[in-house]
């Protein structure tokens, strides 16, 4: 072989090699690519929440006590000395009922009348220096009749509904003792609340006389009986104790209410799983354009070679 066949062959071997090295540079990514994560923030535990009245200290004590004044407006913190993870959020929320009784043991029925929830974070820490500090509040109606108050570390609405957001009212009588995750409640009032007026009879329908009612031909008396049912005794509390408190809340399982973001289709898997954010397209481009060159240069360097030959 002569001295400039070898030259040309090495050149030869040396573009296809260059060809298929830039091949695999370009598709490893494509070829090798990891699917992609979603990214949910760091791991989020149960956090202990400080409350306040106005006019009052911060405190964490639950249990069941008569309200007060300005109890229709608390704000809320989480405790000093916390790791709050910076995507973690913990409800709160505040609903007023009103009851059949002044305390937990004669509430009796309960009915929902005004509620609202803010999410605490990492930007809701106690410090060591807080003055100046603003905290989130949370605002109710302000109770009139018999009532109570719950704080509670969760978002849902506690008014007997079935649907999703929704849970059980609290029911003494009935040991119904919600909301989950109270952290204080207030009993109070010094009257009945005013009850719905319903007609005593049905209206009469217009234009129909009203036909005379008259005594049986021949009334038969009915002797007493033995086993006679009597009306049931209105049910009365059967234990005066409270529901437990804790001021330790969860996180919040799912984003706060905020406008939905779309869902992936049945028919395309979501990125976060396919690792399809990659830019497919441009790479395969490349890789190809690269292989067209070097099969390009070696076939002009196989054509020399033969010419070179001759």
């Amino acid at each position: 072989m002569s001295r400039t066949q070898y030259s040309t062959s090495r050149r030869a071997r040396s573009l296809a090699l260059l060809a298929a090295t830039a091949f695999a540079t370009s598709a490893a990514p494509l070829l090798f690519a990891a699917p992609a994560n979603a990214t949910t923030g760091a791991d989020c535990s149960a956090a202990t929440i400080q409350y306040r009245l106005a006019g009052g200290d911060w405190t964490s004590t639950g249990g069941f006590r008569t309200w007060s004044s300005g109890l229709d407006k608390v704000e809320v913190r989480l405790a000093a000395g916390q790791q709050i993870g910076a995507d973690c959020k913990y409800p709160v929320s505040l609903a007023e009922y009103t009851t059949e009784g002044p305390s937990w043991a004669t509430s009796g029925t309960q009915t929902l009348v005004d509620k609202a929830t803010v999410y605490l974070g990492a930007d809701d820490v106690a410090g060591q220096d807080d003055t100046g500090r603003t905290w989130q509040q949370l605002s109710v109606k302000t109770p009139d009749c018999y009532g109570q108050i719950d704080l509670y570390g969760d978002d849902v609405t506690y008014d007997g509904g079935t649907g999703e957001g929704h849970g059980p009212a609290p029911y003494q009588p009935g040991n119904v003792a919600t909301p989950q995750h109270l952290i204080a409640a207030w009993n109070g009032g010094d009257k009945k609340c005013a009850a719905e007026e319903t007609p005593s009879t049905p209206p009469s329908t217009p234009g129909v006389p009203e036909e005379p009612s008259t005594p049986p031909a021949s009334p038969t008396p009915t002797p007493p009986s033995a086993g006679e049912v009597t009306p049931p005794a209105p049910t009365t509390p059967g234990s005066d104790e409270t529901p437990p408190t804790t001021p330790e809340v969860p996180p919040l399982t799912s984003t706060p209410p905020a406008t939905p973001s779309p869902s992936p289709s049945a028919s395309t898997p979501p990125l976060a799983e396919t690792g399809a954010s990659t830019p497919v397209g441009p790479i395969a481009g490349g890789a190809a354009a690269v292989v067209a060159i070097g099969a390009g240069a070696l076939y002009f360097a196989n054509r020399r070679k033969k010419g070179a030959a001759q």
